[in-house]
């Protein structure tokens, strides 16, 4: 059996009930549960509840879920503890001025502390750039653009472009197409110069040994000679480009003028 009480809460915005119910029989007889009830009748069990529902429109910082009452000295005591957590940052407290490095939670015979990494300029501790500013990249992910092809707007298959002989491929996939994916990939997403697979190692062990950060190839040199070859088909095709825009620019205006005159003498 339960004794039901319901009452007024003037904590709350008017019309808002308290209800208490005390457990009468049972290993539980003599305790109780506590509800609320809004104008409308919707039940609240928790105060979490009653603050999601309420939002902005009533503080509830100090109201005790229990009495029914605001109490400020229990915000006070909040406030207290929230000041003495050492992980209290986040929510707005003071900082643990604590600097005691935390032990590894592994399995040991004796304790290890946690190694503390800064890239601070001026700090003497150990610093790790590469962790900072590189991120895990999977091992091979160039066999993802494996069968990949571009088309026009016919869908028709585009011809891939040949790659130089002195480049060649390393690891399990050798195809020329994935290389060249990979090399485009590298030169649009990495900030590092792109000289290859620099180790002898990677082309035994390409598995352990693969420099993640270079495409899947063998070191490779760029000589002026190169350079001077790519120079020279960039020019051949902006000439071809220049002369194709002319030529469809006098086409064009030898077009318009037919058309005047064709309107003149109609």
């Amino acid at each position: 059996m339960m004794e039901r009480k319901r009452t007024d809460c003037p904590a709350l915005p008017p019309g808002w009930k308290k209800e208490e119910v005390i457990r009468k029989s049972g290993l539980s007889a003599g305790k109780s549960d506590i509800y609320y009830y809004s104008p409308s009748g919707k039940k609240f069990r928790s105060k979490p509840q009653l603050s999601r529902y309420l939002g902005n429109t009533v503080d509830l910082g100090c109201f005790d879920f229990r009495t029914g009452k605001m109490m400020p000295g229990k915000l006070q005591k909040n406030k207290q503890r929230v000041r003495h957590d050492p992980f209290s940052m986040a929510k707005g407290g003071k900082p643990d001025l604590n600097t005691a490095l935390p032990i590894r939670q592994t399995a040991s015979i004796f304790k290890q502390p946690v190694t503390k990494v800064t890239s601070h300029p001026g700090n003497k501790v150990k610093t790790d750039l590469q962790r900072a500013t590189d991120q895990p990249r999977q091992l091979f992910w160039e066999k993802r653009l494996k069968g990949l092809r571009s088309s026009d707007v016919t869908e028709e298959v585009l011809r891939t472009m040949d790659l130089p002989k002195g480049l060649q491929s390393v690891g399990p996939d050798s195809s020329d197409d994935t290389l060249l994916s990979a090399i485009a990939s590298a030169l649009h997403m990495s900030s590092v110069p792109i000289t290859g697979q620099t180790s002898v190692a990677a082309e035994k062990n390409p598995a352990i040994w693969l420099n993640t950060s270079q495409p899947p190839c063998k070191a490779f040199t760029v000589t002026d000679e190169h350079i001077r070859e790519q120079e020279m088909k960039v020019y051949q095709a902006r000439r071809s480009l220049e002369e194709a825009l002319t030529a469809d620019g006098l086409a064009r205006a030898a077009e318009n003028t037919r058309d005047l005159l064709e309107g003149k003498t109609a």
